[in-house]
């Protein structure tokens, strides 16, 4: 097949669990297929790193593009332009011409046998064309956004979010109806996409893990010290520390003296970093390696409210031999069984009270995280999750049809501001 892959928001370094879901992927495609990849990049962001971490691939274009953030005017300038549209505006503002000159290009020199729209924000960038398009949604959007107006409490603010999570769920329904092949990460999510689409075709392909990298690295275990990986410019796992240092932390203290937090991952906020610092929580911000940090720690956390998709901080933790203590939301869709592979807790209190069991029993823990780590091995390999997207791509190439009525691109068209 020749596949041309579409992704905004760049892929290297991989410091982000979507940009490492899709590198692994394209990174097994690319040995039997001719792959295009068409992404941006931005400050931090290394596309020479990209096409060295993708070799096999038949051409990687980056071009730059920086999609405006919450509280500068180029950010309230999209919101306002949005507001005049039917996209939401964290659609709107990730629109590049370049990028659709770039795929509107390859499309029209016969270059293609199937798209991949990776996130739905890749959506707005695809050019009118007649080619099978996959929809690789990591997320279900809507309902990221309709939890994080949940949690708002600023009525202003909450008017606006929902508002945006409204759009969000009209956009991602014609978006996986005009697809013609929908990837999910999970069946939770696949059901619910289905649901919002129901003559879409959507599929769930899980998350893997390289188990080979991921593994105990026998590093000596520091006593208490918990441990939180993720991207901290996504407002979900800034809102779970926030929440864990506010309501559960305290709890855990109350019980067992000298217990530590260590959160790793990319562009901590000002504020995060604030609101922390009184209770002695390290934040690390990028790191070349997060794996010495959860190999040092005795228990790993995942105190989500909000987000979506699957939890690929889950699997590399489980890959590592430890054990894990999250809340539904977290560990939501993931295929664990809570008190063997990890622990479920949703309130502060329940969270708290199976962080200090586990601490206090290290027997128990251990075998929570072996149980995790055989299961991520049997079942999660990179190569296999891989062959599965694979067969599905074959599938809709193999049909040659052009889709009929509205398409992935002509979406794009709409929301287009040009």
């Amino acid at each position: 097949m020749r596949i041309l892959w579409v992704k905004m928001g760049g892929l290297w370094p991989p410091t982000a669990g979507g940009r490492i879901r899709s590198l692994e992927t394209l990174s097994c495609l690319s040995r039997r297929h001719d792959v295009t990849v068409v992404t941006t990049h931005g400050p931090g962001d290394d596309p020479d790193g990209l096409r060295r971490r993708l070799p096999h691939c038949e051409r990687v274009v980056s071009v730059p593009f920086v999609a405006p953030r919450a509280g500068t005017r180029a950010f309230a300038r999209a919101l306002a332009e949005s507001w005049c549209s039917s996209s939401p505006v964290d659609l709107w503002k990730w629109q590049s011409g370049e990028v659709r000159e770039q795929v509107r290009t390859l499309v029209a020199a016969g270059a293609v046998d199937v798209c991949v729209a990776d996130f739905l924000v890749s959506v707005g960038n695809l050019p009118l064309m007649r080619v099978p398009t996959v929809l690789f949604q990591h997320n279900v959007e809507h309902i990221i956004w309709r939890r994080i107006a949940d949690l708002e409490r600023r009525p202003l603010r909450r008017a606006v979010l929902e508002v945006e999570a409204w759009k969000m769920r009209q956009a991602e329904r014609r978006a996986c109806a005009a697809a013609d092949l929908v990837v999910a990460v999970s069946d939770d999510d696949c059901q619910r996409l289905h649901a919002l689409a129901p003559r879409s075709r959507c599929v769930a392909i899980p998350t893997g893990v390289d188990t080979t990298y991921f593994r105990p690295l026998a590093a000596r275990e520091v006593p208490q010290r918990l441990v939180f990986t993720g991207s901290m410019d996504w407002f979900p796992n800034e809102d779970a520390i926030l929440y864990f240092v506010e309501a559960i932390l305290p709890r855990i203290r109350a019980e067992i003296d000298g217990i530590t937090l260590t959160v790793v991952g990319r562009n901590p906020s000002a504020r995060l970093r604030a609101a922390v610092e009184p209770a002695g929580v390290v934040v690390t911000g990028t790191v070349d390696d997060v794996r010495p940090y959860v190999d040092e720690a005795a228990l790993y956390v995942v105190p989500l409210r909000a987000g979506g998709g699957t939890r690929l901080k889950i699997f590399e933790a489980l890959s590592m031999g430890k054990a894990v203590v999250s809340t539904k939301v977290g560990a939501e869709g993931l295929a664990l069984t809570p008190g063997r592979d990890v622990v479920i807790a949703d309130e502060p209190d329940a969270f708290a009270a199976s962080v200090v069991a586990l601490l206090r029993d290290p027997a128990r823990r251990f075998a929570i995280g072996r149980a995790g780590r055989q299961l991520v091995q049997s079942r999660y390999s990179w190569e296999q999750v891989s062959s599965e997207f694979e067969q599905h791509c074959q599938s809709i190439a193999r049909t040659r049809r052009a889709r009929s009525g509205t398409s992935l691109a002509a979406l794009a068209r709409e929301q287009s501001p040009s």
